[in-house]
């Protein structure tokens, strides 16, 4: 069975007598390790769907099955528990606490779960470690660049060890440089650390780093071809 499995994912939205429908009977299967790339138009479901698989939203209708459980049906707080235990999200605009260093943004999601103070310490600093930025720590966002800022975003979804991590636009609002950076930080986190990725970009550069492109368009996936590694 795929770790991931979307059977009849629909999601409808009313705004005000008008009936939204982003997602209509989606089917998708994602494999265990599998990076997954998600493009398409604004408003043809992408951070939809992406929203969904991470358990922040809820289908109107439909199955969707993440390891044997459908958290379609999982009660909110029992999908808020079983989101911070297995979802990793990673955004577009970072949304750190400014107030914060890298450090104290990165143990922040290891404040919901029962650690000692060691055990949250030896994490964050892992996770910083991982993502390059071990000697920024006592760094504020304002201190760093917007590639840093990502990178401790991405320290910040991976230091629960989740299984699978979201990312929405992960390169959006970076240089070329600093998003070939990320890209290739995801990329080794997918490969290394075999965390199951899926991603929303409207870069076809950046969606080339992953095994699998999907298109959405008006709520339906259309597949392409396996990509290519970013600079090949």
């Amino acid at each position: 069975m795929s770790l991931i499995s979307c059977r009849k994912l629909t999601r409808t939205y009313r705004r005000g007598d008008i009936e939204i429908t982003p997602l209509s009977k989606l089917d998708l299967d994602v494999e265990e390790g599998e990076f997954l790339a998600l493009m398409g138009p604004s408003g043809s479901g992408k951070t939809t769907l992406l929203n969904l698989i991470a358990g922040i939203d809820r289908p109107t209708s439909g199955e969707l099955w993440i390891d044997g459980v459908n958290i379609a049906q999982m009660s909110r707080s029992k999908l808020a528990a079983w989101r911070s235990a297995n979802i990793g999200y990673i955004f577009q605009l970072y949304n750190l606490v400014p107030t914060l260093t890298a450090y104290e943004n990165v143990e922040l999601p290891l404040l919901l779960h029962p650690l000692t103070r060691r055990e949250r310490h030896n994490k964050t600093r892992l996770a910083l470690e991982l993502v390059g930025l071990a000697d920024r720590y006592d760094h504020y966002p304002r201190q760093l660049s917007g590639g840093q800022e990502q990178r401790v975003a991405i320290a910040r979804a991976i230091v629960t060890d989740p299984r699978i991590l979201v990312a929405d636009e992960p390169t959006g609002d970076l240089d070329a440089t600093a998003a070939r950076a990320i890209m290739e930080l995801l990329s080794r986190l997918n490969a290394e650390l075999g965390k199951t990725l899926i991603m929303v970009t409207h870069d076809a550069r950046t969606a080339e780093c992953a095994s699998r492109t999907l298109h959405l368009e008006k709520g339906k996936l259309l597949e392409s071809a396996a990509s290519a590694a970013w600079g090949a």
